[in-house]
């Protein structure tokens, strides 16, 4: 079979972005992105084609349309078509540009000249099918959280990081970035672990710096010989959840987490979680209708 995708357009309020986003994450899309399209908000998002059939589609679309119409809404439009991947890859590069984010960061494309009149850490990436683009809300509240725990704190300059669900690695190359002596990123998806690889030779970064494997927490457990400084984890919050009772295997009394992906009306039981844990909430910031959790190890 051809390495086909299915490109999924929805046509929503702008109000709607945030969830319509979320619905297709859970669904398993691998890229999204969004433009305005006058008054109203378009969400593509791709899935590669064995993944989903066309009863798939048809029960996501439906879900939508009542996510919509539950919060007062009007239901959105929503198409799908079948593209190449070569077409894949066209489609949504034409849609992500140069950004800033935080203090220090400029997130670059890869097919994009490297400015040469930035003062700003260039952190050049691929998402290729894992996306991580940096242009989603918690991906930026990630990136930023980074900047304060890494600054320019000599002891943190030889943290070793762990990136659960690192996607396209982005946050790993971003803490590595920042000063961090060592990052290990682990994703459930062999697609992702090969776009992190990738995006760490786009950036020349050692292996050494970063490694990264197909898996969890175990596998970062069984690549250290003691507690990591910090955790990285932007994932969704059910996962999240379900992973920070593992997370104690990875950490000390003196380690920092930074979780997000999280939207806000999930803060409650993610918090509690944590306490349950041995988890201090230090900071939770938001951005549109998402946050981050700032915490530390009890």
């Amino acid at each position: 079979m051809a390495n086909n995708w299915w490109e999924i357009q929805v046509l929503c309020e702008p109000a709607l972005e945030d969830l319509v986003f979320l619905r297709l994450e859970s669904f398993g899309c691998q890229g999204t992105a969004s433009q305005t399209k006058g008054s109203s908000c378009l969400v593509l998002a791709y899935l590669p084609q064995e993944k989903a059939q066309l009863l798939d589609l048809s029960a996501l679309s439906l879900l939508l349309r009542q996510d919509a119409l539950c919060m007062s809404f009007q239901a959105p439009v929503i198409k799908w078509s079948l593209i190449e991947e070569e077409d894949w890859g066209v489609n949504w590069r034409k849609h992500w540009h140069p950004q800033k984010i935080g203090d220090r960061f400029l997130i670059n494309p890869a097919w994009l000249p490297i400015p040469t009149d930035s003062d700003r850490l260039i952190l050049r990436l691929d998402p290729g099918v894992a996306f991580g683009t940096g242009d989603h809300p918690t991906t930026e509240l990630c990136l930023e959280a980074l900047e304060m725990r890494l600054g320019d704190d000599s002891e943190q300059q030889n943290a070793v990081i762990a990136d659960i669900g690192c996607g396209s690695g982005i946050l790993s190359i971003g803490a590595i970035l920042l000063g961090a002596h060592r990052a290990i990123a682990v994703d459930t998806d062999p697609l992702a672990v090969r776009a992190a690889r990738e995006n760490r030779e786009l950036n020349k970064i050692a292996k050494e710096q970063i490694t990264i494997q197909q898996g969890s927490v175990l596998q970062v457990k069984e690549l250290i010989d003691q507690p990591v400084n910090g955790i990285v984890c932007n994932i969704l919050a059910e996962v999240i959840i379900d992973l920070i009772p593992e997370m104690n295997a990875i950490a000390g009394p003196e380690t920092w987490g930074i979780f997000s992906g999280i939207l806000l009306d999930q803060a409650k039981p993610v918090a509690d979680t944590l306490e349950q844990h041995g988890w201090i909430v230090a900071a939770l910031w938001r951005r549109q209708d998402w946050c981050c959790f700032n915490v530390r190890h009890a």
